[in-house]
């Protein structure tokens, strides 16, 4: 059935709004040619955009004709703040942007492990706050989370896990309380995901798995361009796969024994260790495991000058032992899901690069019949505020973008 003039008028509308978001400021004329529509068709959705102070005229195009055509209509990026928050066990960080994604403040700090539920709460929200004001906006429109641990997807609401602190959960209440705002809550390595799928190494890639590589380990499967986050929640994590080469086996409280064991920072720094390797300085916020995957990286892929022969080959007995131990999960999950492109995110993801990626593809290759690229992430610890942000954005603009009763 043919739609109706106010839900034909809705389409036109979205339609042009996403052009403009994906496009940039564009003419009247640009926006017909790129829709399709009418010459009076784009007049009426531009006044009705406007009107509704969804866009506005932000200059002229460079043509040399002037006028009503030469116009250029951009969204209007005030009209909503947006937050995102990555939320760890050793802290918090939190980007505000407009609606176009622009980043307008950032912000971020440590919370101690011996720091009471209120207080670790106070501070994340204040932090929250603190840089919205910097930002200059009055309100958040939308606050988007990303924390470890299970998202009931039912709920949408961030599960009570053994081992991540308390304040986790209370954070989500508290920032619902104190700001006028819609918060959603996602998995860490699920955002991760999503933005590596939209900025980073999987750009490519409708079906791709994510093997988070941070302080700890987890997993993000997308299949046909859609996350998959299981019956309750829980898909991905890996860190209680269990695999050869622990002492034990995991429990449903404790992911000792499981593949966390093997790949988790604590596991990592252990393993270095053992092959000599030791890392020479840590940035502020930054696992050491990475560090240590840094600096062994360093002399095997720069080419010059060249490495002492004892640095080289500490740096590859250390690097192949991990790439041994990341080939095991990695080859678990190949094995069940088949998504032909594994990304090793995290920071330790992006710190191994294309020296620990190649090396984790080649012994997929003799562990399994199943073709599978390996590649390194290139948004490393930061993909999460990223993906939280995307998410924020999206949700805002179905909001903004969605037609109003007239």
């Amino acid at each position: 059935m043919p739609a109706s003039p106010s839900t034909a008028r809705a389409i036109n509308d979205r339609v042009a709004l996403r052009l403009l978001q994906q496009e940039g400021p564009l003419t009247a004329g640009q926006l017909k040619q790129l829709t399709g529509l009418s010459r009076p068709t784009v007049a009426d959705l531009v006044e009705r955009l406007t009107a509704a102070g969804l866009i506005e005229v932000v200059g002229e195009s460079g043509e040399q004709r002037r006028g009503p055509n030469a116009r250029l209509y951009g969204i209007v990026a005030d009209r909503a703040h947006l937050a995102a928050l990555d939320v760890r066990t050793e802290g918090v960080s939190v980007v505000v942007s407009d609606l176009l994604g622009r980043e307008l403040a950032r912000a971020s700090v440590p919370i101690a492990d011996d720091t009471g539920t209120g207080p670790a709460v106070e501070q994340a929200v204040t932090l929250v706050e603190r840089a919205a004001k910097e930002a200059g906006a009055e309100r958040l429109h939308t606050v988007g989370v990303g924390a470890p641990g299970l998202i009931d997807p039912a709920t949408g609401e961030l599960r009570d896990s053994s081992g991540l602190p308390e304040w986790h959960r209370r954070l989500v209440a508290a920032l619902q309380e104190r700001l006028p705002a819609r918060v959603i809550v996602e998995n860490e390595t699920n955002l991760a995901a999503l933005a590596e799928q939209r900025d980073g190494a999987a750009r490519d890639r409708d079906t791709f798995v994510l093997l988070w590589l941070g302080h700890g380990t987890g997993a993000a499967v997308v299949l046909d361009g859609r996350l998959r986050r299981g019956a309750s929640g829980g898909t991905g994590e890996i860190g209680f796969l269990p695999v050869p080469g622990t002492s034990s086996l995991p429990s449903a409280t404790d992911c000792e024994g499981g593949f966390h064991s093997l790949a988790g920072s604590a596991a990592i720094a252990e393993l270095a260790v053992g092959h000599g390797w030791v890392a020479t300085a840590v940035s502020p916020g930054e696992p050491e495991a990475a560090a240590l995957v840094r600096q062994a990286v360093a002399p095997l892929s720069s080419p010059s000058p060249s490495p002492s022969p004892s640095v080289s080959s500490g740096a590859d007995r250390f690097l192949s032992a991990l790439a041994d131990r990341l080939a095991i999960g990695a080859a678990s999950v190949v094995a069940v899901l088949d998504p032909g492109c594994v990304v090793l995110g995290g920071e330790v993801g992006q710190a191994g690069g294309e020296v620990l990626a190649t090396r984790v593809g080649e012994r997929l290759a003799r562990m399994s019949p199943l073709p599978v690229e390996v590649r390194a992430s290139t948004l490393g610890g930061g993909a999460v505020l990223r993906g939280a942000l995307l998410t924020a954005r999206e949700s805002a603009q179905d909001d903004l973008f969605a037609p109003r009763p007239r």
